[in-house]
């Protein structure tokens, strides 16, 4: 399975539903960046993506955005071949 890292905070209601998406497509392991305790975090996320809101995820190398996004290729059959590359 592909590595899965997500840009998150605590209080974000996406970020638990772009989890709980994951975690229903067999995820196990997701790496968890906390923007809201290393500000510098954030700063880094929005060099990277061109986006300044969370859940900001990865799956591999590729950049899917967020959870409006994750959940978008998961129902055009994208994100199960994404997770099994």
């Amino acid at each position: 399975m592909a590595k899965v890292v997500m840009y998150t905070s605590a209080v974000c209601p996406y970020c638990m539903n772009a989890e709980r998406l994951l975690r229903n497509k067999g995820v196990t392991e997701i790496e968890k960046i906390r923007v809201d305790l290393q500000p510098e975090l954030r700063m880094e996320m929005m060099e990277k993506t061109g986006r300044r809101t969370v859940p900001q995820i990865y799956i591999g190398d590729h950049h899917v955005g967020g959870f409006d996004d994750l959940h978008a290729l998961d129902m055009q059959g994208g994100l199960d071949p994404l997770l099994a590359a």
